[in-house]
């Protein structure tokens, strides 16, 4: 049986962070993925360890901004050892960054790139998660997600099959072309058109439009690691959570 992650930006409009640890270890999840506002405040990271240890829980990912990882890579490899990551994951840019020329996405990978090398030395895999920008329209053949991925060949990709419908993309396209790049992958739904305008159009995992069942026996057969369950903007964590998993393990 698959373990599956769960993403703890979708529950940041919500309790307390040990209340969301217990809840999703009470619901059967194996780990958990940390995104950069846990660990840009984060001033204990043993603590939080702790916590992640008493409810029984991994944290092999986490979601560190770029300029973090760029500016402090000390910082982001002693949070990355203290909760036992295996991988850190460069998560977006800014809305500002995300319209640019051919030329400024392919400096961003060599950027990124650049910037992962002290974690890599450190022995953490180290990769970019999509959104939809990464598919817009540019000069030339390429997308702002090839040209990312052109920064080196050992960026790896947290695939976000959900965020590449948002683009206008097939994600089974995607995961072919770059299958060998893939560590992980976030498990995400959406909503038919028009349903579930309160959490901006999102769906718990088993309940949108999305062909997880194809798209899981698809990832399986790349290297991905990690199965990350999220939704941006859940009304209700712990149903989605429950549900979400539950969908998740019938795959």
């Amino acid at each position: 049986m698959t373990d599956f992650s769960y993403q703890l930006y979708s529950s940041r409009n919500f309790g307390p962070l040990e209340d969301t640890l217990r809840m999703v270890a009470d619901l059967g999840y194996a780990a958990v993925e940390a995104f950069g506002g846990i660990f840009a405040d984060l001033s204990d990271p043993a603590a939080l360890r702790a916590t992640l240890d008493d409810c029984g829980l991994k944290m092999p990912t986490g979601h560190f901004g770029f300029e973090m990882v760029r500016d402090q890579p000390g910082r982001v490899r002693d949070i990355a050892e203290a909760m036992g990551m295996s991988a850190v994951i460069v998560p977006a840019v800014g809305p500002d960054l995300r319209v640019q020329s051919a030329g400024g996405w392919r400096s961003f990978g060599k950027a990124l790139a650049e910037a992962g090398k002290p974690l890599q030395e450190a022995g953490l895999a180290f990769g970019w998660h999509n959104h939809a920008f990464e598919f817009a329209d540019i000069e030339g053949e390429d997308t702002p997600l090839d040209l990312i991925l052109a920064g080196d060949p050992s960026l790896l990709w947290e695939v976000d099959a959900a965020w590449v419908v948002k683009g206008g993309e097939d994600p089974a396209k995607w995961i072919a072309k770059y299958a060998d790049r893939i560590i992980a992958a976030h498990v995400k739904d959406i909503a038919p058109e028009g349903e579930a305008m309160d959490e901006d159009g999102w769906a718990d995992v088993g309940y949108g439009t999305m062909d997880w069942r194809a798209l899981m026996a698809q990832l399986r057969t790349t290297p991905c690691l990690h199965f990350v369950v999220e939704h941006d903007n859940p009304s209700d964590d712990r149903r989605f959570a429950r549900r979400s998993i539950e969908a998740a393990r019938a795959l």
